[in-house]
């Protein structure tokens, strides 16, 4: 899939700059290229070039220094400050043998979303201020069946920015867990979640083979970075299959 036509030109030079940093060219504590050899670089202007890196400071990948340039924060830039599980970890954990199987993937317009991912991600913004295009990817959109010992445990249904991860919907999730790339990509500052017990409608029933109506726990949690959603996610899960448990 080629999105670079669709990729905003800033949103380029911040992917470019994460590559740099995933290969080892700038170190933590090192400085980046100066705005004005990234302008002529990318063939933009100052203005494009500083929006890249004010983001990339605001998620904290970046550290900029008034009148010395801007560095590779000394912090990992993918550490991230809350704590998500993996569900893959988890079962691997208690010695179960895991499996994951890629339902859909997809992108998602800005015309193509209902009301409460618009509320989530506050799209309407977003295309205001960055797309201005119905047509534009502004969301990405994957469903994923997460299997223990062959019987399918959890249905994954996860909507992620497509703006800020435009590499995310070519990965290939029966390999790579959606939380880990994301985490490895982005800082996650933040995280809210509910836990709630729903009859089972078709598409859910059908991946997790169990009966219509049938009682499921959904987990629904939706995790930010630079104070806007990252990504939102439906965790479904049989209700005589899977329980939540922690200490305290």
């Amino acid at each position: 899939m080629d999105m670079t036509k669709k990729t905003p030109v800033y949103q380029r030079i911040k992917n470019a700059i994460l590559d740099n940093i995933h290969r080892g060219k700038w170190q933590a504590g090192e400085a980046i290229s100066t705005e004005m050899a990234l302008a002529e670089e990318f063939g933009v202007s100052r203005m494009t070039v500083n929006r890249a890196l004010k983001e990339l400071s605001e998620e904290r990948v970046l550290e900029r220094r008034q009148g010395s340039g801007t560095f590779v924060a000394q912090q990992q830039f993918n550490h991230t400050f809350v704590e998500v599980r993996n569900i893959a970890q988890d079962l691997k954990s208690a010695n179960r043998d895991y499996q994951a199987q890629v339902v859909s993937k997809r992108c998602i317009t800005a015309g193509m979303l209902d009301e409460l991912l618009r509320r989530k991600f506050d799209i309407e913004q977003a295309v205001e201020s960055q797309l201005d295009d119905e047509d534009a990817t502004v969301l990405y959109e994957v469903k994923i069946i997460h299997f223990a010992d062959g019987q399918p445990i959890q249905f994954e249904e996860r909507w992620v920015d497509a703006i800020k991860l435009p590499k995310f919907i070519e990965q290939d999730f029966s390999v790579v867990n959606t939380s880990d790339y994301l985490i490895a990509k982005i800082p996650l500052e933040r995280g809210s979640y509910t836990i709630r017990a729903l009859a089972a409608p078709d598409e859910v029933a059908n991946a997790l083979q169990i009966e219509v109506q049938s009682p499921t726990l959904v987990l629904r949690r939706q995790t930010y970075s630079a104070g806007k959603v990252l990504t939102f996610v439906k965790m479904w899960h049989a209700g005589d299959r899977y329980q939540f448990s922690g200490e305290l």
